[in-house]
């Protein structure tokens, strides 16, 4: 119960966080996507922010044998960049540049304009069975 309390609070901290930066508003996001057009560089500062919160607090907390709540840290191993990755990227990038909206920012509009966003939420999930089926027959 405490990591699912734990979960819902990180969760909606998040989601504050993406709120407040402007992530959940699409046009703010093709906005920081169109470079040749009016580029709206601001969230240059959010992605900034968070590989800085990243980059330090990783150090402390990977200074710990363990997780607070969980056995073991359950860190990527993979370091080669590949087909799959490149082509999921490529995938994840032109759907967040034509929605607008990428999966975080998606969850945490559900709550402040579910009806709207839940085609949104419908095509993530579907997306994310898809990849997982195509990803099963490639044997990756």
């Amino acid at each position: 119960m405490t990591r699912l309390i734990t979960a819902v609070v990180i969760g909606a901290i998040f989601g504050i966080g993406l709120a407040i930066a402007g992530m959940l508003n699409p046009s703010k996001v093709i906005g920081f996507l169109d470079i040749f057009g009016d580029w709206d560089p601001s969230l240059v500062l959010v992605m900034g922010g968070g590989v800085l919160v990243n980059a330090i607090g990783l150090r402390f907390v990977l200074k710990r044998k363990t997780p607070i709540q969980s056995a073991k840290f359950l860190l990527p191993t993979a370091s080669r960049i590949d087909k799959p990755l490149v082509l999921g990227s490529v995938i994840f990038g032109i759907g967040w540049g034509l929605a607008g909206l990428c999966p975080g920012p998606v969850v945490a509009s559900l709550l402040l304009n579910g009806t709207a966003m839940l085609p949104f939420f419908g095509m993530l999930i579907a997306g994310l069975l898809a990849g997982r089926i195509i990803m099963r027959r490639v044997g990756a």
